[in-house]
């Protein structure tokens, strides 16, 4: 049945590019009333977390509520997350901001979809770190093999910016021009999130100036297959729920899932002024579509 629909989804694609026809400026349907209104209709839910059921200072309730439908009426989800740290760390956090207990075990992330390429040591023993402190718990295992020196490391891990250079992308240009021979694992593709009303840099957006100085990396994470391979089950029905074009709906477009996105997130701004019936000139700006549209989660 999977091998079906994927082949009908890329015959959609070619009828329209023979047709003159973009597929990516097709209509998302706006649920007016909730998710209520479609679960019936899939067997499994890939859930972000930031941007869909916390904005990084606090839950969002109505999303939260979501989770409890779906446990009652026995529907599989999977809180995806593009978190460079380990499930387990990530779960802490969330016990900070009142998240229950009883989901933090349908939590996975980034971090745990590179670990198996760290521990198989991919590209060498020695990394340089490149980002926060706080993220050393997905290498605490082999925390022995990282270098202070990048000179000495055979690969840069990239879990983020440097605490010091949070803001300043072009420290990062003149960081890495001589590097470049380096390959480097990304473990949180992600641009940027909103900490509550905050815009801030994330990894992907030091791993985008490293690979447009010529440099090779590797992404964990979505919009890459791995993580969706890591958490899907043979012949479910999978809708894909996440407010980031570039990474949630991009990553359902290649797995060729449903996906539902949420309009209150990282892109809040180019959507504030735009009609629901009028969303095609942003999903073409990111080549991705979505079947779905709520402006936050709601049952």
């Amino acid at each position: 049945m999977e091998k079906t629909q994927k082949i009908l989804y890329f015959l959609a694609i070619k009828i329209a590019s023979i047709c003159n026809l973009d597929f990516f400026n097709m209509q998302p349907r706006l649920l007016s009333s909730g998710l209520n209104e479609i679960y019936e209709n899939y067997d499994a839910f890939f859930i972000d977390l930031w941007g869909v059921i916390h904005n990084g200072e606090q839950l969002i309730e109505s999303a939260n509520d979501v989770l409890d439908h779906l446990n009652k009426r026995k529907k599989r989800f999977v809180l995806m997350s593009n978190a460079p740290r380990p499930k387990a760390s990530v779960a802490k956090y969330l016990k900070s901001l009142g998240f229950k207990t009883e989901y933090m075990a349908n939590v996975y992330t980034s971090g745990d979809a590179a670990l198996g390429a760290l521990e198989n040591n991919k590209l060498g023993k020695y990394f340089y770190h490149l980002g926060p402190e706080k993220d050393e718990d997905l290498f605490m295992k082999f925390i022995k093999f990282k270098k202070k020196n990048i000179d000495e490391a055979e690969f840069i891990l990239c879990t983020g910016l440097d605490e010091a250079y949070e803001t300043d992308l072009k420290y990062y240009e003149n960081f890495f021009k001589d590097h470049l021979s380096k390959k480097m694992i990304c473990t949180n593709p992600d641009l940027a999130v909103y900490r509550g009303g905050t815009r801030e840099y994330c990894a992907g957006s030091v791993a985008k100036i490293f690979e447009n100085l010529g440099g090779d990396v590797i992404y964990f994470g979505k919009p890459y297959k791995d993580i969706y391979n890591d958490c899907a089950k043979e012949n479910e029905k999978i809708l894909v729920i996440g407010d980031n074009l570039n990474t949630d709906i991009k990553g359902a477009n290649n797995m060729n899932y449903d996906s539902l996105l949420i309009i209150d997130g990282i892109h809040k701004n180019e959507f504030k002024n735009t009609d629901f019936n009028n969303v095609q000139r942003i999903f073409s700006k990111y080549n991705a579509t979505a079947n779905f549209i709520q402006k936050k989660l709601e049952w």
